[in-house]
């Protein structure tokens, strides 16, 4: 690996979008000079006939999964551990509103791929150590960032200096790249935490996802079940606080019996397999993407409710068209160009704003309470299940 302080292009941030925009920026035949600078040390290799599950797991849409194919990263994860979704089926609150997506009806293998976040890590990892022209900062901090005319200066805590045409904040939703820039962000607390834990299923889940809309009568919570190998689930349970803490006291075979009865038991009887874990859930939106020598992306940029399981899509949407404009852009010109950046920018534009208020308008909705919103939210539901041109043009845009 190269040690030289001077490089085209600085990624602060090494977990699954940092890490793909490094890939994605620096190989190809217009490949830069990368620096990736994490403050965590190198993911651990996992192993893959470990019977335990990663408690973070994404679903990866065909377009990211196909990314990640161009990034040699797809290939690389374990066939056993990547499991696809074919059918997903999401509940309203009434306990008999429904709305079904189904893969093979609109012409599709599958309508997302769930994986581990330390298998995905992995892949890209494994790409990254033989890729030409990058350099690894691990376990390090960014102390300071001072923009030039000509450059941006990053200063690490250990006293190492480097210098970059482009920075790119992949350093999730507390950025200090997007902080020392000046971007200024919009921030709002859902009043909910996300408890997440696996467990092994009685009935097969036959590659189908699940989601129930709970209601403003607790708090907006949504509930969901995503296909592991084999016959186990990953669950993700956003719920207001209070409701969340008491979930995550609960002992292995409470969880499993309260997860069971709220499922209505679509894969059978539950037995907890990963200890349940809590993230506060909040939104936040960067006002810009872009400033002078610096562009953002993922969690720096936009996070967004888990209820749509969109946020790692977006963060690599932004790895995927970030890497398109600047290696697309015209020769001698710098990676750095505001112009250049403004076009990275506006490409992401509309997904973003699209998706962020679809996302706040659903937990809005389902989270207000009231017999006659009720109705009408799930009534809205059933009549889009009977709309085939809707719910193509929704899961399109999801697969996207």
């Amino acid at each position: 690996m190269s040690t030289q302080s001077a490089f085209e292009i600085a990624i602060v941030g090494g977990a699954v979008v940092g890490a793909a925009a490094a890939r994605a920026l620096g190989c190809g035949p217009r490949g830069a000079r990368v620096a990736l600078i994490s403050q965590e040390p190198r993911p651990a290799m996992p192993d893959p006939a470990a019977a335990d599950f990663d408690a973070r797991v994404y679903a990866i849409s065909p377009a990211n999964a196909g990314f990640l194919a161009q990034l040699g990263a797809w290939s690389a994860i374990p066939e056993a551990r990547v499991t696809p979704v074919r059918s997903m089926r999401v509940y309203g609150d009434d306990g008999e509103s429904l709305i079904e997506f189904d893969a093979y009806r609109s012409g599709c293998s599958e309508l997302a791929w769930i994986v581990e976040d330390r298998w995905l890590q992995e892949s890209l990892w494994r790409r990254l150590e033989s890729q030409d022209g990058l350099s690894f900062f691990h376990s390090a901090s960014v102390q300071a960032l001072e923009i030039a005319l000509t450059h941006a200066g990053v200063l690490l805590e250990d006293g190492r200096e480097l210098t970059a045409k482009l920075v790119v904040g992949a350093d999730g939703a507390r950025s200090f790249v997007r902080e020392q820039a000046g971007i200024a962000s919009e921030e709002q607390a859902y009043a909910q935490t996300a408890v997440v834990a696996n467990f092994r299923c009685s009935r097969p889940h036959r590659n189908a996802a699940f989601q129930w809309f709970q209601g403003g009568r607790q708090g907006g919570a949504v509930l969901a079940l995503l296909p592991l190998p084999g016959n186990h689930v990953s669950m993700v349970w956003s719920a207001g606080n209070a409701a969340a803490a008491r979930l995550l006291t609960l002992d292995a075979g409470a969880l499993a019996a309260e997860v069971t009865n709220a499922t209505h038991r679509v894969v059978g009887e539950l037995a907890l397999t990963t200890p349940q874990r809590g993230f506060p859930l909040q939104r936040l939106a960067a006002r810009r993407l872009v400033a002078p020598r610096v562009a953002l992306a993922g969690d720096a940029a936009h996070v967004i409710h888990p209820l749509a399981g969109q946020g790692a899509n977006l963060g690599l949407q932004d790895a995927r068209l970030l890497a398109v404009t600047v290696c697309g852009r015209e020769p001698g010109r710098d990676p750095g160009d505001q112009r250049l950046l403004r076009r990275y920018e506006r490409s992401r534009a509309e997904d973003i704003l699209t998706m962020r208020a679809a996302v706040h308008g659903l937990f809005r909705l389902f989270d207000a309470r009231g017999a006659a919103v009720s109705r009408l939210r799930n009534a809205g539901l059933n009549l889009a299940d009977r709309m085939p041109v809707l719910k193509n043009l929704l899961m399109r845009h999801a697969m996207d």
